[in-house]
Protein backbone atom coordinates (compact mmCIF):
# COMPACT_ATOMS: atom_id res chain seq x y z
CA UNK A 1 0.00 0.00 0.00
CA UNK A 2 1.08 2.94 -0.91
CA UNK A 3 0.22 6.89 0.77
CA UNK A 4 0.96 9.86 -0.19
CA UNK A 5 3.31 12.08 2.35
CA UNK A 6 1.06 15.07 2.98
CA UNK A 7 -2.44 13.62 3.90
CA UNK A 8 -3.81 17.18 3.93
CA UNK A 9 -4.97 19.60 1.33
CA UNK A 10 -2.37 22.31 1.16
CA UNK A 11 -4.99 24.60 -0.48
CA UNK A 12 -7.50 24.75 2.23
CA UNK A 13 -5.80 27.38 4.35
CA UNK A 14 -7.14 26.41 7.49
CA UNK A 15 -5.98 23.14 9.66
CA UNK A 16 -9.77 21.54 9.96
CA UNK A 17 -10.13 22.25 5.92
CA UNK A 18 -7.08 20.62 5.39
CA UNK A 19 -7.89 17.28 7.57
CA UNK A 20 -10.83 16.83 5.25
CA UNK A 21 -10.90 14.48 2.45
CA UNK A 22 -11.11 16.00 -1.08
CA UNK A 23 -14.18 15.28 -1.87
CA UNK A 24 -15.63 17.13 1.52
CA UNK A 25 -14.41 20.50 -0.17
CA UNK A 26 -15.66 20.11 -3.66
CA UNK A 27 -17.82 22.92 -4.91
CA UNK A 28 -21.77 21.11 -5.32
CA UNK A 29 -23.61 22.08 -8.10
CA UNK A 30 -26.75 23.01 -6.48
CA UNK A 31 -25.37 25.33 -3.75
CA UNK A 32 -27.59 27.80 -6.62
CA UNK A 33 -30.57 26.32 -6.38
CA UNK A 34 -30.37 26.38 -2.47
CA UNK A 35 -30.11 29.86 -2.61
CA UNK A 36 -33.14 30.34 -4.46
CA UNK A 37 -35.45 28.72 -1.93
CA UNK A 38 -37.39 30.19 0.38
CA UNK A 39 -35.71 30.53 4.14
CA UNK A 40 -38.72 28.86 5.73
CA UNK A 41 -38.87 26.26 3.09
CA UNK A 42 -34.71 25.40 3.96
CA UNK A 43 -35.49 25.18 7.79
CA UNK A 44 -38.31 22.86 7.70
CA UNK A 45 -40.34 25.60 9.32
CA UNK A 46 -44.56 25.89 9.05
CA UNK A 47 -47.02 28.36 9.79
CA UNK A 48 -47.46 26.56 13.09
CA UNK A 49 -43.72 26.45 14.27
CA UNK A 50 -43.90 30.03 13.67
CA UNK A 51 -47.23 30.41 15.87
CA UNK A 52 -46.01 28.23 18.37
CA UNK A 53 -42.69 30.00 18.75
CA UNK A 54 -44.76 33.72 18.43
CA UNK A 55 -47.37 32.34 21.57
CA UNK A 56 -44.38 30.58 23.48
CA UNK A 57 -42.38 34.14 23.47
CA UNK A 58 -45.24 36.39 24.35
CA UNK A 59 -46.19 33.58 27.36
CA UNK A 60 -42.45 33.75 28.35
CA UNK A 61 -42.25 37.64 28.34
CA UNK A 62 -45.63 37.93 30.13
CA UNK A 63 -44.48 35.45 32.87
CA UNK A 64 -40.91 37.33 33.32
CA UNK A 65 -42.75 40.91 33.01
CA UNK A 66 -45.18 39.55 36.52
CA UNK A 67 -42.26 38.26 38.14
CA UNK A 68 -39.94 41.20 37.87
CA UNK A 69 -43.44 44.04 38.74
Amino acid sequence: MRRSLVLTNESARHPFRASLPQHALDEREDDEVEQRVPWRMRLGLTGEDMRGFASTYCASLIAVSVFIA
